[in-house]
């Protein structure tokens, strides 16, 4: 078989340094179509140099798991290494790199999100941001419903609250906030439309419940005419007031960009120097993403050694709650690499393992900030850079996603309203688990836009199928670590799922002009032979591997017409 190594034409999409090459069989046949094939141009790369090059290329992959690992290891020394508990002091200055990389992060969150979204969506017409927006809420609904019936199946089968007893399970001083389920599900409409956008970077609003006075007590008390306490009076006679709490309004910003993108693209020229703007700052934050991510080894070492010191007991998660921290780790694990990955391989015909790899350094980062927004930007320079997924698709899918698709948060309120309920020693009807599989649902979706959104939602599933909401606290000793792995497998559904949105958008994308411009132009040095490896699929154009080498004069790059003019 004979190979040419061909210029790339207009229409190639490559990346710099590669080449269009033509296939042409030695007896003068065509080359079969999806026939796979090596090229082989060069003997000079040594088997020492691919795996270095190897190493080096996923080397902050490798340090950013390790530092996860590392940082358990270092936890569980510290702790044995004296008889008692670290000071909050010594824990703070253990925790004080990671703190650090954790704030640079954030930093991150608002204006990469909102410039993102802007950008991605302006950049697209409206029936395509329609046709991708459909399949991410498609997807989106479908894997937090499979987590749900994935959990409520476990808890049912497992029973890990069976033979418990309230009593005899610690539980922590604070409890829950009083709520009712009307008042949550208004605070998260009204969020949704922040009256001050400044105000929505730092604040969200919600609904205070005040306890009785003593002469709304009284009054209680001569209507029953009969002993009663204060909790007695219905939560829906307290007295109501509104807060704004600290806590950035994510909910709010994203509705604010997806119109506010909708609305550019409709404009055409008009808003195109506001569209470039919004993109030029979301390639900048991009590249400064990429230099914090460069910290996360260190920083995601020193945030897991501080919050395993912190931790009250190990005794804990292994006895009094070891069957109810089991279950909820066997769904995550289940509905994550299980579930999830099929889902993947059965929409685009390819195995998850690689894609899932890359995003390591985004899953480290999941499980030392227990963040799915924190996440996004790390997120977003993996789907990008290593999976090469389109910026349009990753921009506009994953700052929704991180904001509504919480998979984890599902599997595991579901899970709980189970377990304090067989712990409780109450039978559900069929009625009941349909009521907390549809409840488990709209609290995931909204746990984004509801302050202290673990205890807030956990107690709306509860109230649904009126369990104690105090009951709360008996899962909170162990719901710390919980959050990891729930974030965890957040991201992880949310990565897979602009994996998902991209395959089945790649027609429709293609057809559209691309977020930027390229040409064609012959490199500007001359370097040293080099070689190349590379396996291609004919037809489907998917590019693995390849071996091959030429003089550098033979090869031409592509390159942007901004970088030509720099040149």
């Amino acid at each position: 078989m004979d190979t040419t190594v061909m210029p790339p034409d207009a229409t190639d999409k490559l990346i710099p340094g590669s080449a269009r090459v033509e296939l042409t069989s030695t007896e003068g046949d065509p080359v079969k179509p999806n026939s796979r094939f090596k090229i082989t141009a060069g003997e000079n790369m040594s088997k020492f140099r691919q795996v270095t090059g190897c190493m080096r290329s996923n080397a902050l992959t490798i340090l950013s798991v390790l530092g996860v690992l590392s940082g358990g290891i270092l936890a569980v020394i510290l702790r044995y290494a004296r008889d008692g508990r670290y000071t909050q002091r010594e824990i703070a200055y253990v925790m004080f790199p990671g703190d650090l990389f954790l704030r640079m992060l954030k930093a991150l969150i608002i204006p990469l999100i909102v410039s993102s979204l802007i950008s991605a969506i302006g950049s697209l017409d409206l029936k395509m941001s329609g046709k991708i927006g459909a399949r991410a809420v498609a997807y989106y609904m479908s894997t937090t419903c499979c987590a749900v019936v994935l959990g409520i199946i476990l808890a049912t089968s497992i029973r890990p609250g069976k033979g418990g007893n309230v009593d005899e399970i610690s539980r922590p001083t604070q409890g829950a906030r009083p709520t009712t389920t009307p008042d949550l599900l208004m605070d998260l409409v009204r969020n949704l439309f922040p009256p001050n956008l400044i105000q929505a970077c730092i604040a969200q609003y919600k609904t205070v419940l005040v306890p009785p006075t003593d002469e709304q007590f009284l009054a209680a008390m001569n209507a029953t005419e009969g002993p009663i306490n204060k909790t007695a009076i219905p939560l829906s006679e307290w007295r109501m007031k509104y807060e704004i709490e600290p806590s950035t309004n994510i909910l709010g910003l994203v509705v604010f960009a997806l119109v506010l993108g909708i609305t550019l693209g409709k404009m055409g020229p008009k808003g195109k120097p506001l569209l470039d703007l919004f993109s030029c700052l979301s390639e900048a934050f991009m590249i400064i993403t990429s230099w914090v991510i460069h910290l996360s080894p260190i920083g995601v070492l020193f945030l897991v050694t501080a919050q395993m010191l912190e931790m009250e007991s190990f005794e804990v998660i292994v006895g009094q709650l070891g069957m109810y921290f089991l279950t909820v780790m066997l769904g995550l694990f289940t509905h994550g690499f299980i579930v999830l990955t099929s889902m993947y391989f059965l929409i685009t015909k390819r195995m998850p393992f690689q894609f899932i790899g890359n995003m390591a350094e985004a899953l480290a980062t999941a499980f030392a900030t227990s963040s799915s927004t924190a996440t996004v930007p790390v997120a977003l320079a993996c789907l990008e850079d290593k999976n090469g997924i389109d910026p349009r698709v990753t921009r506009f899918v994953m700052p929704i996603g991180a904001t509504i698709n919480m998979d984890g948060t599902a599997l595991y309120e579901a899970v709980a309203a189970l377990f304090i309920a067989q712990v409780r020693g109450i039978s559900l009807t069929l009625g009941n688990i349909i009521a907390i599989s549809i409840t488990s649902t709209a609290a995931s979706i909204g746990a984004a836009g509801i302050p202290q959104a673990g205890l807030v939602t956990m107690v709306m599933v509860l109230d649904t199928v009126g369990l104690p909401a105090e009951d709360v606290t008996l899962i909170l000793a162990v719901d710390w670590f919980l959050d990891r792995f729930r974030t965890f497998t957040n991201v992880l559904g949310d990565s897979l799922g602009a994996g998902i949105v991209n395959h089945l958008s790649k027609k429709d994308l293609s057809e559209m002009p691309p977020p930027q411009q390229f040409v064609t132009i012959p490199p500007m040095a001359n370097p040293d032979d080099f070689t190349l490896e590379m396996e291609k699929e004919l037809n489907g154009m998917a590019v693995t591997t390849a071996e091959r080498s030429q003089p550098a004069e033979d090869v031409w790059q592509s390159t942007s017409i901004e970088q030509m003019e720099q040149r």
